[in-house]
């Protein structure tokens, strides 16, 4: 069912989507070739638990999820397990990080390049972050939840010949991590629940360079493109009110950071 916010539940909300924006900022920092994303995520979690919250996603799901962050790299889409596996020049990870504080959560995401990444893969990143807010855009009371799916499809499959990921969509947010409604990142105008004020959303496109479809890796968690090809993802909350959507989440610290690290390409 939706639950809807009160205006003092929201600004709980948005505390908890920010610290999941500086959990982010920090990570964009220290990401390097060389490093293991298991050490990204141990720093995560720590940065976390450092700011009074808990890690959502940590022994979420059947099977539990054993880890505070989903960390996908390459070809991996999203729910990632960190490994033991270094990172290296040209390799994209995208890091999606949950937090629990005050009583509700938080869920944001965002795909990091590292320097020598090829230009088709520069590009696939900008039209999936440029999707995001196109969605964010139809994200305001009155409208329907299919309205932002089509103009992330239509922007990112119809302009730019993606893969819309089906299997996997964006989704309600607040005292429990998923709630409803679903939000898929592909649809028709004018279709789905209605947008109400007082209800917060995750939008998080997904998308892929090639084919739309999709596996489950051997781990049963990690969600791999079926050719091969990268996939991108980044996600926002949002708080549905008149007039203009408002964003709880923030892309500005970690883009600062990601500018100051020389082993990042943020020039996409």
């Amino acid at each position: 069912m939706v639950y809807y916010k009160t205006k003092e539940e929201i600004e709980l909300m948005r505390i908890s989507s920010l610290l999941v924006s500086k959990t982010l900022a920090e990570v964009a920092k220290i990401i390097k070739p060389g490093i293991t994303t298991l050490a990204i995520d141990s720093f995560a979690e720590q940065f976390i638990l450092d700011n009074a919250a808990t890690p959502s996603f940590k022994g979420y799901g059947v099977p539990p999820f054993p880890f505070a962050c989903c960390i996908s790299v390459n070809d991996a889409v999203v729910h990632g397990f960190p490994t033991k596996n270094e990172l290296k020049e040209g390799d994209i990870v995208s890091v999606d990080v949950g937090v629990f504080k005050n009583g509700f959560h938080g869920d944001s995401a965002y795909t990091f390049a590292l320097a020598g990444v090829t230009d088709d893969v520069k590009k696939l990143l900008a039209v999936t972050k440029a999707s995001l807010y196109k969605g964010i855009e139809k994200a305001v009371h009155g409208n329907r939840v299919g309205d932002i799916s089509f103009a992330i499809q239509e922007y990112t499959e119809k302009q730019h010949g993606y893969g819309v990921v089906r299997d996997l969509v964006g989704h309600g947010l607040g005292r429990h991590l998923h709630e409803d409604p679903q939000v898929p990142n592909y649809g028709k105008r004018g279709t789905g629940a209605k947008l109400v004020e007082g209800m917060v959303i995750a939008i998080e496109p997904m998308i892929n360079m090639g084919t739309k479809d999709v596996y489950h890796d051997k781990d049963g968690w990690t969600i791999r493109t079926n050719d091969g090809k990268a996939a991108a993802h980044y996600e926002h909350n949002v708080a549905i009110q008149k007039n203009k959507p408002d964003i709880l989440s923030s892309f500005t610290e970690i883009e600062a950071a990601e500018k100051g690290n020389a082993n990042l390409c943020s020039d996409y």
